[in-house]
């Protein structure tokens, strides 16, 4: 256990995680992608991506494709500053090289300094997994007891939301989660676990199994009720605009009948921390929304066609 120590995140929802323990004072180097809470923009910088993240959908993905198939690395870890920040404890993940550095460059990092920090990886699939990193977290950092009422509190939401729906015998509708638009992936992980808790059927996609690339056919022939935009890593104004132009296109006609959202997919669905359970609030105010509050634009925007 680390009582009081340095800690390096290299995974946004890491970040957050740590923010949410009360930690935020103990963390020295955050990745470039790091953006919530406020304070986590001015600290240190210890990573950079080789893929512009202003690009189309389209051109992130040519590059990323490009880069896996070259052997080049998609993130690149600064260990000279990360070195000088000299960490007690660094946090990274093994569930996606395509999300945020690999485990291996940051273990091969780790072991050049002295004294070698502990490494942390998460590698959460499932909404279940999630509440155990922050308790992996907790326990990593000395905030075990602080971990314990984050949980508890992120649980009593949930169990509210699913009160909620249970009194009145809420219907449960088809839906389908886009998790990039060209090509076509259909969010997997723990986004079909958010869309269960949210009273929703998720009509694609298992809780826990990677996100799938898919046809449009293939979302089609699955008869979702309820469409939902949620680009990995997109905020609210490109997952609404990359929505509205993936609508636009022939092939999504027969969607343009059906209910279709956009929400900040870089905020609520993306990152495997503690703003999922926002994302199954909002979710859920999207399925039923005469049972709870009216959702803001900054959360969630009907797309119009």
């Amino acid at each position: 256990m680390v009582e009081g120590g340095r800690i390096v995140s290299l995974l946004p929802a890491a970040t957050e995680i740590v923010a949410a323990l009360g930690a935020m004072h103990r963390l020295v180097g955050v990745t470039h992608a790091c953006d919530f809470p406020e304070g986590a923009r001015t600290l240190p910088r210890v990573t950079s991506s080789a893929v512009g993240a202003d690009s189309s959908a389209l051109d992130i993905d040519t590059a990323v494709r490009t880069a896996v198939s070259e052997g080049q690395t998609l993130f690149a870890l600064d260990a000279a500053r990360i070195r000088a920040l000299a960490p007690d404890v660094i946090i990274t993940q093994a569930l996606c090289d395509v999300c945020a550095v690999s485990e291996t460059d940051v273990r091969a990092v780790a072991a050049s300094l002295t004294p070698s920090p502990r490494i942390i990886s998460l590698g959460a699939c499932t909404l279940d997994d999630v509440m155990q990193s922050i308790g992996t977290v907790g326990h990593a950092i000395g905030a075990q007891n602080e971990a314990a009422e984050v949980n508890d509190a992120l649980r009593l939401r949930l169990h509210a939301v699913h009160l909620t729906l249970k009194s009145v015998r809420a219907p449960r509708y088809r839906v389908a989660v886009v998790e990039w638009t060209d090509p076509l992936y259909v969010a997997g992980h723990w986004v079909p676990d958010m869309v269960r808790r949210a009273g929703g059927i998720d009509a694609v996609a298992t809780p826990g199994e990677h996100s799938r690339s898919r046809t449009v056919r293939d979302l089609q022939d699955a008869g979702p009720e309820i469409l939902i935009f949620a680009p990995c890593g997109f905020d609210m104004a490109r997952s609404t605009a990359e929505a509205r132009c993936t609508l636009q296109r022939p092939e999504w006609e027969w969607a343009r009948h059906l209910p279709c959202f956009a929400i900040d997919g870089n905020a609520f669905t993306s990152r495997p921390g503690p703003r999922l359970v926002d994302g199954v609030e909002i979710f859920a105010r999207i399925f039923n929304p005469r049972l709870f509050s009216p959702l803001g634009p900054d959360r969630a925007q009907r797309v119009q066609t």
